[in-house]
């Protein structure tokens, strides 16, 4: 029996390896998740101030810190020692999830590790999350009463506190149906339950969604009048019930005085129309029992045509403000994804021109270096000169190759010298100069590229003498492929590319041309779509017709 078991720790701490190589655990990491606090005492006394401030801020893969996974696991006596050491600038640090320690103990219902979170750092109570989210919305949401009891009796005004999407933590436990949290928002506050979200529904909208029917009439009772509220749709909580087919809800809605029966929502429906729509047969029979009828059915109010004008004048107003939102988003994010592409493009130039600056020191040296180190070297000081030679002359230079050799290593030594003063003398700092700029220096790039290889050509020639020339021609043929090809490829890209801009540019002329007619002929309807054409047209010219630059 002792094998299997050897055999399944090998396989634990093989596992435990890699779980904690992926997560990027630091030791701090591995005593708090396992609540090891012998372990994270011995760990904090050894550092020293600025060690320790880094090791308490730093976080994991997940975006975790030590602290975090201490509350996170519930370990009281473990957080409490820790908290000997945070503040609330490490306190709160959010992992990954957008939680921090005080979030993630709400979350699982860890009611000491908060109370000595908010013990040592009050202030934590009030940290959110990106959505705007508090500890408060996570324990209602999750049900944890006793926390949420904990953390209303603070005193801060968590209970107003909306997400970004308008939902408070009353509206979180009643689509969950935790009828013990519903009870505790509201006997701290009885008029949230008429606080309505972006899509103007109630916590009751929330809890007809649901099935708990004693937590709809706690709603409904807290403040009767909320029973009537309208969403952006026009739908009551009778209309949402009737839609979802719960029929036990639409009975306790009926149940309670001043329920109106006659609203009809923006699609012209009453809760009668919306039963029959459904399907939900049983609750038709039930709403007309409660003389509840369809739309048509129902006498046309009587409306005074000032009234009706008015009405008119504000569903179009409304309808003109979503639109104009809508466009103004739209606007914003296209002239945010404009400037993320503009520095992309920036940052790109910039790194062509530091590797630019780079390659042409590189064979500046290379080019420099060759001419005092030639193959065959130098007559002996010692000996009589050979005839026609003078002293520091090489043993090669009245060769033809040697010349060649000499004429393009030094056009690359000067050219390559150039681009270093242009690079390191000159500060360019608009876009459209630097791309002028570039486009200069990566053509006599390409040229010093091509007289650096011309003179190892005309150099091989010598040194594999003439009995080998097939190994100077076989280089030659191979060098002078691979070079044509590559330069050949760069010619065809920047005629590609300065073609299709100069398209997308006549493009662009056409096609704000004719927007700019149609706009005069229907300029109230189409005026918000003009602006995101134009916008989107304008990403288009600038990046689209880009996808090489510097060349």
């Amino acid at each position: 029996m002792e094998a299997p078991v050897r055999q399944q720790s090998f396989v634990g701490k093989k596992m435990n390896k890699q779980l904690t190589g992926k997560r990027e655990d630091g030791p701090l990491h591995l005593a708090a998740r396992e609540g090891d606090l012998g372990l994270v005492v011995q760990i904090l006394s050894k550092c020293g101030e600025a060690e320790l401030n880094e090791l308490l801020s730093k976080q994991n893969h997940m975006g975790e810190t030590a602290l975090y996974l201490a509350a996170d696991g519930g370990y009281v006596d473990l957080v409490k020692e820790m908290m000997k050491y945070y503040d609330v600038g490490s306190a709160g640090i959010k992992a990954r999830n957008g939680c921090d320690a005080f979030h993630i103990a709400s979350k699982q219902g860890h009611l000491e590790v908060l109370k000595v979170l908010m013990e040592a750092i009050p202030e934590l109570s009030m940290t959110v999350d990106l959505t705007n989210t508090t500890a408060l919305h996570i324990a209602a949401a999750q049900g944890h009463t006793e926390v949420v009891s904990f953390l209303l009796e603070t005193g801060c005004s968590l209970v107003s506190i909306a997400r970004s999407n308008g939902k408070t933590a009353l509206h979180s436990a009643a689509r969950k149906g935790h009828l013990e949290v519903i009870q505790a928002l509201l006997s701290k506050d009885t008029g949230i339950a008429l606080r309505r979200d972006n899509k103007g529904q109630t916590a009751l909208h929330m809890a007809v969604k649901g099935q708990n029917v004693e937590l709809v009439g706690e709603l409904a009772k807290a403040d009767p009048s909320v029973i009537n509220v309208v969403d952006n749709k026009g739908n009551t909580a009778l209309h949402v019930a009737t839609g979802k087919g719960h029929a036990q809800i639409v009975q306790t809605l009926l149940s309670h005085k001043g329920v109106a029966k006659t609203i009809i929502n923006r699609s012209g429906e009453s809760v009668f129309d919306t039963a029959e729509k459904s399907g939900h047969t049983k609750i038709a029979t039930i709403l007309a029992e409660h003389g509840i009828q369809s739309a048509k059915s129902m006498k046309p109010p009587t409306m005074n045509p000032n009234r009706e004008l008015k009405q008119t004048v504000s569903e179009i107003k409304h309808e003109v403000h979503d639109q104009l939102k809508q466009t103004r988003q739209t606007r914003k994010q296209v002239h945010g994804m404009v400037k993320r592409l503009s520095k992309m493009h920036l940052e790109g130039l910039n790194n062509a021109i530091n590797s630019t600056t780079v390659v042409a020191v590189l064979i500046a040296t290379v080019a420099f270096a060759a001419i005092f180190t030639v193959p065959g070297q130098y007559p002996d000081p010692e000996k009589p000169l050979p005839r026609g030679f003078s002293p520091g002359e090489a043993n090669i230079a009245p060769k033809p190759e040697f010349l060649v050799f000499f004429i393009f290593d030094s056009f690359a030594l000067f050219i390559s010298l150039a681009v270093v003063v242009v690079q390191t003398s000159i500060v360019v700092v608009e876009r459209e100069a630097k791309e002028k700029m570039m486009s200069i220096i990566n053509k006599l790039m390409w040229m010093a590229c091509v007289m650096i290889s011309v003179s190892f050509l005309a150099l091989s020639y010598i040194i594999v003498g003439k009995e080998e020339k097939w190994l100077a021609i076989g280089v030659t043929a191979i060098g002078t492929v691979i070079m044509g090809m590559t330069l050949g490829t760069m010619c065809y890209w920047m005629v590609v590319q300065r073609v299709e801009a100069s398209k997308h540019r006549r493009s662009l002329r056409r096609s704000s041309m004719s927007t700019n007619s149609h706009s005069l002929s229907c300029s109230h309807s189409h005026s918000p779509s003009f602006s995101v054409i134009s916008d989107s047209e304008l990403l288009n010219t600038e990046y689209k017709s880009k996808k090489v630059y510097a060349i």
